[in-house]
């Protein structure tokens, strides 16, 4: 399986209104705290928008939710996969994506039997209070020689600037949260991050 070397995640539908347009393809819908009936209309927006622009969806958290929406991902950070039914989405024919931060982590990872990992954060990360220090990029090939060949992912601190180290280091694809929402003009950013990972395509 191939992901595309630009990996964008938002919190909304209306965020993936607004830049998978731009040529985007592949994002990941992370919502937090919202009630279901939201959850669902959120999913539904998002897939739309995904299907006529060929993007692919990965759906963070909500595995119930994303199966019943007919997604093809789900991904699922260490304490939602203790809890996750992986038969289920299986069963579903959907791809899943797990996060991973240690050794450890990596090693329940690997027993779930994921489409890809990911490993952060890379550098810093105001995203989110983290308990891991940054990994380096030393850290990315390291965890590439071991899932090989499934697709690693890179997240924590991104930027186009970056992206050379990331991918020099075994990273198939880098992940963004912060450098493009929090960005004064996140569609030239979005732009920019498609022309940098255009090499890696």
């Amino acid at each position: 399986m191939k992901l595309d070397p630009f990996y964008l995640i938002v919190d909304s539908a209306g965020w993936i209104e607004r830049l998978v347009p731009i040529g985007v393809k592949l994002v990941q819908l992370r919502m937090k705290d919202l009630p279901e009936d939201r959850l669902r209309a959120e999913i539904r927006r998002a897939k739309t928008v995904c299907a006529q622009h060929g993007c692919q969806l990965i759906v963070n958290d909500y595995w119930r939710l994303a199966i019943e929406g007919g997604c093809d991902f789900v991904h699922l950070g260490q304490e939602d996969l203790a809890t996750a039914d992986v038969g289920a989405i299986r069963a579903a024919g959907m791809k899943l994506g797990l996060s991973t931060h240690d050794e450890a982590e990596l090693e329940t990872a690997l027993a779930a039997k994921p489409d890809y990992v990911a490993l952060g954060p890379i550098w810093p990360t105001i995203l989110k209070k983290m308990r891991w220090a940054p990994q380096g990029v030393e850290r990315l090939a390291d965890w590439k020689a071991r899932i090989a060949p499934l697709p690693l992912v890179a997240i924590g601190g991104l930027n186009p600037e970056r992206l050379p180290a990331v991918f020099e280091n075994g990273a198939d694809s880098a992940a963004v949260v912060t450098d493009i929402t929090l960005n004064a003009d996140p569609e030239a950013r979005t732009r920019e991050w498609i022309a940098h990972t255009a090499r890696w395509r």
